[in-house]
Formats: C-alpha cells, structure tokens, sequence
C-alpha cells in the first residue's frame, strides 16, 4: 500500500470503556493518537460500566458509530461480552495492556511521529482547558453568578458535597463548570430559572459523612466550638430542604457519598452526554 497523503486529516471514532473513571483509559488514547500527526479522535467515554445493562447500552452506541474500542475490564464475563461482540461487529476491541500503538497505527494506516511528549502540544484543547479553570475559579461558590448562563454544568449543593474540587475536575476535562452554595434559609437565585443552557446537577450525601467532613474541616482550623454546621440534626434538615428543592426543579441528584472526586466527575459527565443527546 503506497504510503498516505500526509496533508489528509483522519478523523475515527475511538470508544473507550471502563468499569471505573476511565482516567487511565483517556490518557492513554491521547498519548496514543498524538503520535499520528493528521489522526483526530471522536472520542466516546463510556464510564462505570458495572452492569449488562450498562455494557449493552455502550454496545449500541459503538455499534452505531464504529471505530475502535479501548478497554479496562476487571469483569472476566463482560470483558468477554464486549470482545465477542466486537469480533462480530469487525469493530477492534483492545485491552491498554495489548500493544495499543502498534494495532492504532494499523488501523489507522499511518507511521507514527515518535515525537516525545507530543500530546503536550499546545493545540485548542489545552487552551480549552485553561479558560473552563479560569471560568471554575471564576464562577466558584456562588460568584458571579449570571455568568453562570455561560456554564456547561452548575453544581449545587450544601457545604462540603465536594462542589469545588469537581469543579476543578470538570475543568481539567474541559467542560466548562461553576457552583453555587446553598445556604440555610438563603433562597436560591431565580436567575438560575431563566438558564436553559446549562446542565443543572444537585450533589447529596448522608448527613453523618457531611457532619463527619465539616468537623475534619473545623478542626484543620483549630476550631471546636460546637456549632450547628455540624450538629446532625441541622444537616439533615439541610440536606432534606436540598433533596426537596432539586427533585421540585427537576435538577439531577448525584450522590457523593463515599465517592471519589473522578467517580463523581465521571457519572456527571456521563449525565450531561446523554442530557446533550437528548
């Protein structure tokens, strides 16, 4: 096969599926793919693919829009699911563990630049990055909050659900994100019923873990004066009065409960894809 226009882009869509955050998963692919000078990836992330159901739904979607697959699966019976599947499919099913860079380069019929570092470039999606964590830190616990028309997702939430530093996740993937703080007999902005952009998400978790974290946070401060911030009945009077309010404004719940800041992150992201295709 003569060698490929070098100038020609090549666009494919590479589908990446993890039973986790699938954090090791996009790496990968972006360090793989950067080493073909003219290949874009259309990337579809498919996280916390726990269930048959979860697995059947990504399925369909690669099944609609074929290309490659990358996966980490700890389950031997799904991992065998989706390999079947794509045998069937004449899709390419990888495992990260498999040569990932030799097999892109077949698929892709390119020769690879082996340029160190080169998914460091600084191309559109690194300065991407940079404006959703200038917008973060400038929409951050309630600041600014008309701007906030401008936001991919709004978390909401009482103190210590984790609304900052998901944020900054957020923003670390690109989307553009900002929180507000809700407040004990503090109504929440109407401004936010004229939004219809942005994806409105209301972070929750079991008042123990929260009186639990408010307490750590007290105590870094050197400060153990019991208060109502963390007496138990006033949070779960909190988290009730926030649980009443998101379900009347239709907001999607996420609970944060035990979570990490990447599991969380990722089933927002995942939410806010289907809530974009919808």
């Amino acid at each position: 096969m003569s060698e490929p226009n070098k100038n020609i882009a090549i666009y494919f869509h590479v589908h990446l599926v993890s039973d986790s955050t699938g954090e090791t998963l996009v790496a990968m692919m972006k360090a793989s793919t950067a080493q073909f000078r003219n290949a874009t990836a259309l990337e579809h992330l498919h996280t916390l693919v726990r269930s048959e159901r979860q697995m059947e739904s990504s399925l369909a979607q690669i099944e609609a829009k074929p290309g490659i697959v990358l996966y980490t699966l700890v389950n031997p019976e799904r991992r065998k699911f989706l390999e079947k599947r794509c045998a069937e499919l004449n899709i390419p099913a990888i495992s990260i563990l498999d040569p990932t860079l030799s097999i892109l380069g077949r698929y892709l019929g390119a020769s690879m630049i082996s340029e160190i570092g080169a998914q460091r470039t600084l191309d559109a999606e690194y300065y991407n990055r940079i404006e959703a964590l200038d917008f973060a830190m400038a929409h951050d616990d309630g600041q600014n909050v008309p701007g906030l028309r401008n936001a991919e997702i709004i978390l909401l939430g009482i103190s210590r659900t984790s609304k900052t530093p998901t944020c900054i996740y957020l923003a670390n993937r690109g989307f553009r994100a900002g929180n507000i703080p809700l407040v004990p007999n503090a109504p929440l902005p109407t401004i936010l019923d004229g939004f219809h952009t942005p994806f409105i998400v209301g972070l929750v978790a079991s008042p123990d873990r929260i009186v639990q974290i408010r307490e750590q946070r007290l105590m870094g401060l050197k400060q153990n004066e019991q208060t109502d911030y963390i007496d138990v009945d006033r949070v779960r009077d909190e988290m009730r009065e926030a649980k009443r309010m998101f379900l009347k404004k239709g907001y999607k719940v996420i609970d944060v409960t035990r979570k990490s800041i990447e599991e969380t992150s990722a089933q927002i992201i995942n939410a806010y894809q289907t809530y974009k295709s919808s």
